[in-house]
Order: C-alpha cells, then sequence, then structure tokens
C-alpha cells in the first residue's frame, strides 16, 4: 500500500475512495481500524471512522490508531479526510486531528482544502462556497450537530488549532505546483501547521496534487486526492488499471438520516412513485417506532425501492432536539437505522442505500463489516460498493448534499451492477 486516507466518517471515505478508484489506483476502504493486514493488491487505503461528532480526544485517538496501522502498511503518504462542506464547530474536531497526525509525522505546511469544485464546493481567499454562496448561507448554518456560521476557514480553524493557521491564495495556486510548493515551504518555515490552499476548478486540485507529490500529509475533502493517483503511476509506483466490480441483485432498501436540502429534495421526488414511510422523532423517542415495524414495512413492499426517513425540515428538527435534546435525539434515530438495518441484511436485504454521514457510519457499525470494494461513480462523490467480506451485499453511503435528485433510484440499479 502507498497511499493511507484517514476519513472522519463512512460517506466521506467511500467519496475519497471513489475519487482514488477512479484515478487509477486498487483501492479499499476498510470500515475502522483493521485487525488484520491489507491485500497485497491494495495500492490506496482508505480506513473510515466515525469521529467527526465525537469529543476532540476520542478522534485524535483513533486517528493516530489509524495512522500507526497504515505506516505498517507501508505507507509513504496519508490523507485526513474531511467533509467538503468543513463539518465542525469551533470546538472542533479538524484542527485538533489535523494537527496530531501532523505532529505524529514531524511536518508543519501541511495544505488542507476542502475544496470538491465537481459539487459545487470552491475555496477562494480562505473563503469556502457552496454551489456560489458562502458556507454559512448555504443551508449548512442549520446543519443539526455541527453548524457553519462562518465561511472563513482560516478563522474557523484558528479556533481548534494551537499552532498559526497558513493560507496559499488563489493567485499563488493559478500559477501551478512549483509555486504551491515554494508557498507551503514558507509556510512551514513560518511554523504554520495547517495551511488553507484555495482552489476554484478540478485544474487546481491536480496542481495541488503535483506540489504535493513528496509532501508526507494532506487534509482536505475528496478533491484534495484528485492529482495524487497519477504522481503514483508515473513513479510506477502503481498500475493505474483500478478496481473491478461485480454487483449484488436482490431485495432493497433506502434509509434516510439526512436533512440536507439534496437529500430533502430526493425524498420528495421518491415518494412520488415508491412507497415510503417517515419517522416521527417523538414516536422514536417513546418507543412506539421499533426496527421490527421497520422491517415488516420493507419486506410488505419488496421490489417496489421501499424508502424509511427520518428527514425533516431545519425548522422541525430544531424543535424537536430543543424538546428531547440535540444528543438524544441523535443517538435514538442512530441507533434505530443501526438496527433496522442488521435486521433487514439479516432477513434477505442484499442491496442498501444509506443518505447521511453519521446515519452511514451507524448502520456499517452495525452491520458488522471489515472492508468494502469500490465500484462504478453512481453520482459524483458517491460510488457503488460490495462488501469485501465475503457476504452479498451491495451499499450506497450518500453524505447527505451529494446527489441528483433520482440519487436513490439510480444506485439500486447501479448496485446490480447495471449502468
Amino acid at each position: 500500500m502507498h497511499l493511507g486516507v484517514i476519513a472522519d466518517d463512512f460517506t466521506g471515505a467511500s467519496d475519497i475512495a471513489n475519487t482514488l478508484a477512479k484515478g487509477g489506483l486498487s483501492t479499499v476502504q476498510f470500515l475502522g481500524v483493521p485487525d488484520r493486514d491489507a491485500p497485497s493488491s491494495c495500492e490506496a487505503g482508505v480506513v473510515a471512522l466515525k469521529s467527526r461528532s465525537i469529543p476532540v480526544q476520542d478522534a485524535i485517538d483513533i486517528s493516530l490508531k489509524a495512522l500507526h496501522w497504515l505506516k505498517a502498511q507501508g505507507c509513504r503518504q496519508f490523507v485526513f479526510k474531511y467533509c467538503s462542506t468543513f463539518d465542525s464547530t469551533p470546538q472542533g474536531n479538524i484542527g485538533q486531528v489535523g494537527e496530531a497526525l501532523a505532529n505524529a509525522l514531524g511536518v508543519t505546511g501541511v495544505p488542507a482544502t476542502p475544496a470538491f469544485p465537481t459539487t459545487g464546493r470552491t475555496v477562494y481567499q480562505g473563503h469556502l462556497f457552496v454551489n456560489g454562496r458562502p458556507l454559512n448561507e448555504s443551508g449548512m448554518e442549520n446543519h443539526p450537530l455541527n453548524p457553519m456560521t462562518d465561511a472563513d476557514l482560516q478563522r474557523w480553524l484558528s479556533k481548534q488549532c494551537k499552532d498559526p493557521v497558513g493560507l496559499v491564495p488563489w493567485s499563488v495556486v493559478s500559477q501551478g505546483g512549483e509555486a504551491i510548493r515554494n508557498a507551503l515551504k514558507k509556510a512551514a518555515d513560518a511554523k504554520q501547521r495547517l495551511v488553507i490552499v484555495d482552489a476554484i476548478s478540478d485544474d487546481d486540485l491536480f496542481a495541488i496534487g503535483d506540489a504535493c507529490a513528496d509532501i508526507p500529509l494532506l487534509t482536505g475533502g475528496s478533491g484534495i486526492a484528485l492529482g495524487l493517483p497519477r504522481n503514483l503511476i508515473r513513479a510506477g509506483l502503481a498500475s493505474g488499471r483500478g478496481n473491478a466490480f461485480a454487483g449484488v441483485s436482490g431485495p432493497e432498501a433506502i434509509l434516510a438520516g439526512s436533512c440536507s436540502k439534496a437529500t430533502l429534495g430526493q425524498i420528495e421526488l421518491h415518494k412520488r412513485d415508491h412507497p415510503s414511510l417517515p419517522i416521527e422523532v417523538d414516536a422514536v423517542m417513546n418507543g412506539t417506532i421499533t426496527p421490527t415495524s421497520l422491517v415488516t414495512f420493507v419486506h410488505a413492499n419488496k421490489g417496489k425501492a421501499p424508502l424509511i426517513y427520518s428527514s425533516d425540515n431545519p425548522d422541525k428538527v430544531r424543535a424537536l432536539q430543543s424538546t428531547f435534546g440535540r444528543e438524544q435525539v441523535s443517538h435514538k434515530l442512530e441507533t434505530l437505522f443501526a438496527d433496522t438495518a442488521r435486521a433487514l441484511v439479516d432477513s434477505g436485504v442484499k442491496r442498501l442505500v444509506v443518505a447521511g454521514g453519521e446515519t452511514s457510519g451507524a448502520v456499517v457499525l452495525a452491520l458488522g463489516l471489515q472492508s468494502l470494494s469500490i465500484g462504478p461513480e453512481i453520482d459524483p462523490g458517491v460510488p457503488a460498493l460490495a462488501s469485501a467480506d465475503g457476504k452479498p451485499l451491495a451499499l450506497a453511503l450518500k453524505s447527505g448534499n451529494f446527489g441528483a435528485p433520482d440519487f436513490f433510484s439510480k444506485a439500486l440499479t447501479s448496485l446490480q451492477g447495471a449502468a
């Protein structure tokens, strides 16, 4: 293994695994820190953690454990992958984990950019934009766990970091890899541990990749890895052949726990023509809704792409959190989805689509999977996945903000191996 990725959630892990596989690397996504060596054919390994919203020290500890495992597999370059909408609070965890990894590797001048222009995420003058709107005006200010109220990443990250946070502006990035490399070296000399790097196009991301061919650590969204595969292929360290994928046929289900605009739109479109069951939070809190009732609904609608969702508009979500407590609501819903997913797979479901990073993490942990093979891209940033543990199970793990309006139906088709 040459390239190792530490991802702070499961959908983000499949997002960057998709980027690396498309770039020609034989890529495996590991679910949690493995207790065994990676396959010898693995050129890039992505360790998926559920560390985005846990206590800071816990996130640091598990991320360092992942780093240690990846180093033991032979990796010489590492990526700390977080969300392209920079999901964090002023208390963490992006800055603290990034600094801990940098300290462990003894490096400064570490690039940090969540830019993913294909899905509308760009960084200019250190500010993050989503589809042309500042991050704090994009809907992310209403995120139920990590509300983003400031688009200035340098300022936001400075609240989390002990060391100064630098910036490589687009005026430098536009000059290409050598200029970026020199700017990062100056930042390192100034003891700036993490450095926001502007990017407004894929060309910028490829230039960042060129600049970072010999840099031990990068941090950012999946776009930060866009130029890395060709570095390894040019050096003769990777084959460039990527991954093979065999789809899985069989019963299907869709579970949606995200409250993002994109997911809410996908739900509205899907439920026009498919059986759909909303989960009322108050019923979850008082125990009226159980995994058994949800499994019964899915099997009663076998072959009809049944959808179960807890997603709701931001105002209602805030009201429910005020009534029951934010952490309590999140825990109850994640537990319900996790238990339901496990029961669905145990009862024969072979294709599972999950929307929402926290929901996906809870589901995958409950299923007890160890690794996933990376299949074709369904929509930008979301690949089809298949269990690499011998179980006939295919999954799509979608970040809340990703995917076209018809994502759910398209995903179920892709999981079968069909175009």
